[in-house]
């Protein structure tokens, strides 16, 4: 498994390709930062499709004007997988009606040969997700442009090689505001939700915020 070193080396590489530190741009508050702010960094637009069987553009379809939050994982996981996408399900009853209009949950899958929208289906259906939260797939090509862009890889190729490695972190952004920052996975569902806040300039500041 990734070294804790090693994953945060990847997302901060990822960060600084979106103009800075995800914590930093997260905490201050830029002058451009406002709707139809200039992108720091192109998307990747590439085609990927849903557990539903919908083809979608990445950036045109998933990320153009939303908040989203994005996991890897791949339905054969019988390690962190599970547990992140248990998870992630506590975290979007949590937000309630939120999710599937201006917010979004995106999990796309590290084993694209494997991972048919129908299997994916299958494993959302299991994990009891709801409208709003997207499984997705694509061509091995696009997948890992993609995982490079959102900073899911590790500094070590060998490590990075193998598909049954990942982060275990998810990579929460405004488009509208171009505001990125991370959070694990297996943190609290209330400390993520409070960091979906954080980019999230619909709500107030202070709400999701954990107590104690």
């Amino acid at each position: 498994m990734n070294t804790r070193r090693a994953l945060m080396a990847g997302l901060s590489a990822a960060a600084a390709a979106l103009g800075g530190l995800a914590g930093r741009r997260v905490m201050a508050e830029p002058e451009h930062a406002h709707p139809g702010a200039a992108r720091t960094t192109a998307w990747p637009h590439v085609t990927l499709y849903t557990h539903e069987g919908q083809a979608v553009t990445f950036y045109d379809d998933l990320i153009r004007g939303k908040v989203v939050a994005i996991n890897m994982m791949y339905t054969a996981c019988e390690g962190i997988c599970p547990l992140a996408t248990n998870n992630l399900v506590r975290v979007q009853e949590l937000l309630g009606t939120r999710v599937g209009r201006a917010l979004f949950m995106y999990s796309l899958t590290l084993q694209p040969e494997r991972d048919t929208p129908p299997r994916l289906k299958e494993y959302a259906a299991l994990h009891g997700v709801k409208a709003g939260w997207w499984f997705l797939t694509g061509t091995r090509d696009d997948i890992e442009q993609l995982r490079y862009r959102l900073g899911f890889f590790d500094l070590k190729p060998v490590v990075d090689g193998d598909t049954a490695t990942h982060t275990g972190m998810i990579r929460i952004g405004s488009d509208g505001y171009d505001r990125w920052t991370s959070a694990s996975a297996l943190a609290t569902p209330a400390q993520i939700v409070a960091t979906i806040n954080h980019v999230d300039r619909s709500v107030g500041r202070m709400a999701g915020r954990p107590k104690g």
